[in-house]
């Protein structure tokens, strides 16, 4: 799809935008239902957003994938987390056997799991020696990710898997919005102070590293991100590109769509994001786009698992505007509301 890094910047400057006439027509069947209007409070707001993007009065969620992209690090074994890498590969083999979170809650949510591995046999360069990818490998996991999504859904959902990527993750959100490197580290998967202090290390020594590329925001997903990140950003494209709505997992997927927000201010505009991480950083980052995660439950697995259970909101955003009674039908006054 994408043959070079202009290319990718070139539609990021050319996003199509929502269809405003249906989701004003949207917005006037919300104030004609049954209840007082504003009274379903974000459920509202979500069926109106999901009937801009699909261009449709009463928008639908027949067809919901959930993509997990899965990719190892090699900045993994600098011990900044508390897992070894192999876990990526061995969590890649539960999913697909069906035994892992998210394959239970995208059953739950009626949504339909696809699990991409992206070369785990070759892990990401570590990136305190330079980029995690080189231009060639960056476009090939940026094309897979947007050649992932499909041409037919209602919703997707993104998530990752990959020991180490918290670490990528704070990475790419210190080169786009820098500060300092502990303003973006959290303990992902558990790691103690010491882990923590070596994953603010690594941080710092990445961003000397790759100082020259971090001029540009795609430069700083190349230098930091590793493979799934700049996965699941080509999806995000992608999905906005086919006007499909997009729901965003927690800090990890987070950063990766970042960039579109970095390098057009309504990159995200078809986004929403699906909870709010333990991980510190991940409301400064959400804040950052000025929006607000859907759920907080202290979720900090990754594997789209928040995102999966944020379908469950918009699965009911969606029966209440498409199925609740108007005034008219139901033969109520509408003061009485």
């Amino acid at each position: 799809m994408f043959e070079n890094l202009d290319a990718i910047a070139e539609a990021v400057r050319n996003l199509p935008e929502t269809d405003q006439s249906a989701a004003a027509q949207a917005a006037e069947r919300q104030m004609q239902l049954t209840k007082p209007a504003g009274s379903l409070g974000r459920l509202e707001d979500l069926a109106v957003w999901l009937a801009g993007w699909q261009r449709s009065e009463k928008p639908r969620l027949e067809t919901v994938v959930t993509l997990v992209f899965a990719g190892n690090h090699g900045v993994a074994m600098r011990g900044v987390s508390a897992f070894p890498p192999d876990v990526t590969n061995q969590m890649v083999a539960n999913f697909e056997h069906g035994g892992a979170a998210i394959n239970q809650l995208c059953r739950l949510a009626g949504s339909e799991l696809k699990v991409i591995a992206l070369q785990l046999d070759e892990p990401a360069d570590d990136f305190t020696q330079g980029p995690s990818l080189s231009e060639r490998q960056f476009l090939e996991a940026v094309n897979a990710g947007y050649d992932a999504v499909p041409e037919d859904a209602d919703l997707v959902c993104i998530g990752e898997m990959g020991i180490g990527n918290t670490t990528a993750a704070a990475g790419v959100a210190y080169g786009l919005f820098e500060g300092a490197a502990e303003d973006w580290a959290g303990r992902g998967t558990g790691v103690d102070d010491s882990g923590l202090q070596r994953k603010i290390d690594v941080l710092n020594e990445g961003y000397e590293a790759n100082r020259d590329l971090l001029h540009s925001s795609l430069g700083a997903l190349r230098a930091f991100g590793g493979r799934e990140l700049a996965a699941m950003f080509g999806a995000a494209l992608a999905c906005r590109t086919k006007s499909v709505a997009l729901v965003v997992d927690g800090y990890v997927s987070t950063a990766a769509v970042a960039p579109l927000f970095a390098m057009n201010p309504h990159g995200l505009d078809h986004a929403v994001f699906a909870h709010q991480s333990a991980e510190q950083a991940h409301q400064r980052l959400v804040a950052r786009f000025g929006q607000t995660p859907l759920l907080d439950l202290g979720m900090r697995l990754g594997e789209a698992s928040g995102a999966a259970v944020a379908v469950l909101i918009l699965r009911a955003a969606i029966e209440t505007h498409n199925g609740m009674a108007t005034f008219a039908e139901a033969g109520v006054s509408e003061s009485a509301s």
